[in-house]
C-alpha cells in the first residue's frame, strides 16, 4: 500500500526478495528513485513525491527489510543486508520498471544505499542526492562522544542478535516514538497517516531486519568502503548533499569535505531543519531536488 496521492503500487521480485514500490504517473521526463531511512518507509516522501511527479517518473520504494518489502534471512557476515545487496535490489526494480538510467535521492539509510549504488552501478545512476548523512566510513572513523550520544542507536542496534531485538520488542511503539521524536522538530513534522504507516510496519520482522542493516553497516559495508578508498573508486556522477542545520550531521561533521573525499563532483548546503528533511521542510527539499535533477 501507499499513502502518496496519485501513486500506484508494484511488488517487484529481485532474486527471490520482494521489493515494494510506489510508482507515480508515467511522464515523458527522466526517472527519479526515492529511498527512505530508519525507522521509516517510502511514506517519508509523501510530501515530496507528488511534486516531483509533475516533472519526473517517480518511484519510491521500501528498502529490503523495511515496510512491505521482503525481509530475507541473514548470514553470519550480514551480507544480505549490505548496502551492496540493497543497492542491487533497487537497480533491479528500476530496470523492471523500464528505467535503465535514473536519478536517485536517499535520506538516512536510503542515502547510504544510494552512495553504494552510485559507486557499484555508475551506468545506472545519473545523479545522486544524499539527505542528512556523511559517508558511513567517515562517521565511524570520526566518532566522538557527542556523536555517540546523539546517535546511540548506531551502537545499540549492532549488538549481537537477539539482544536489541528483544529489548525493542518489549515496547516497540514506545521506542519508535522515542527515537523519531527526539529530533530537533519533535513529532510535529509527521502527518498522522505517515505515522500510522511507521507504526504498522515496525514489526518484529522489520526490527530484526533493520538491526541487520546496521550490523552490516558496521562490518561488511566498512570493508567495501575501505576497499573503494584503497583502490580510488569514487562516485563519478554529480552529487548533492543537503542536511539539517539543527541536526547531528551539522554538529559533528563537515559533510561537504567528507563527500569530496569519496566523490568527484559535490555541491550542497544546510536547510533549516533537523534530521527528517522530507517531512520537516518539504518545499526547500523539492526545490533543491528539482534544480539538481534538471
Amino acid at each position: 500500500m501507499t499513502i502518496i496521492p496519485g501513486f500506484g503500487t508494484r511488488d517487484v521480485d529481485v532474486g527471490g526478495v520482494n521489493i515494494h514500490a510506489a510508482v507515480g504517473p508515467k511522464r515523458d521526463g527522466p526517472a527519479v528513485l526515492l529511498l527512505h531511512g530508519y525507522p521509516q518507509t517510502h511514506a517519508i516522501w509523501h510530501k515530496i513525491a507528488p511534486r516531483l511527479a509533475e516533472r519526473f517518473n517517480v518511484v519510491a520504494t521500501d528498502l529490503r527489510g523495511y515496510g512491505d518489502s521482503g525481509k530475507p534471512p541473514t548470514t553470519a557476515d550480514h551480507a544480505p543486508y549490505s548496502k551492496r545487496v540493497m543497492a542491487a535490489d533497487q537497480v533491479a526494480v528500476m530496470r523492471s520498471l523500464g528505467h535503465a538510467r535514473f536519478f536517485v535521492a536517499g535520506h538516512d539509510r536510503g542515502a547510504r544505499v544510494a552512495h553504494r549504488m552510485a559507486v557499484d552501478h555508475p551506468e545506472a545512476v545519473e545523479r545522486i542526492a544524499v539527505l542528512d548523512i556523511a559517508p558511513t566510513l567517515a562517521m565511524y572513523e570520526n566518532t566522538t562522544e557527542a556523536f555517540a550520544r546523539a546517535y546511540w542507536h548506531w551502537f545499540f542496534l549492532i549488538l549481537p542478535a537477539p539482544v536489541p531485538e528483544k529489548m525493542m520488542g518489549a515496547e516497540p511503539l514506545f521506542l519508535l516514538r522515542a527515537k523519531v521524536g527526539a529530533g530537533a522538530a519533535g513529532m510535529r513534522p509527521f502527518a498522522p497517516e505517515a505515522w500510522a504507516e511507521y507504526e504498522r510496519c515496525f514489526t518484529p520482522a522489520m526490527i530484526h531486519a533493520s538491526c541487520e542493516d546496521y550490523r552490516a553497516a558496521a562490518s561488511i559495508d566498512l570493508v567495501h568502503d575501505r576497499t573503494d578508498r584503497d583502490s580510488g573508486r569514487k562516485v563519478r556522477c554529480p552529487l548533492l548533499a543537503i542536511w539539517g542545520e539543527h541536526g547531528v550531521i551539522e554538529r559533528c561533521f563537515k559533510p561537504l569535505d567528507e563527500w569530496r573525499r569519496v566523490a568527484d563532483d559535490v555541491r550542497g548546503r544546510t536547510l533549516p531543519a533537523g534530521h527528517y528533511l522530507p517531512e520537516e521542510v518539504p518545499e526547500p527539499v523539492v526545490q533543491e531536488l528539482e534544480r539538481f535533477f534538471s
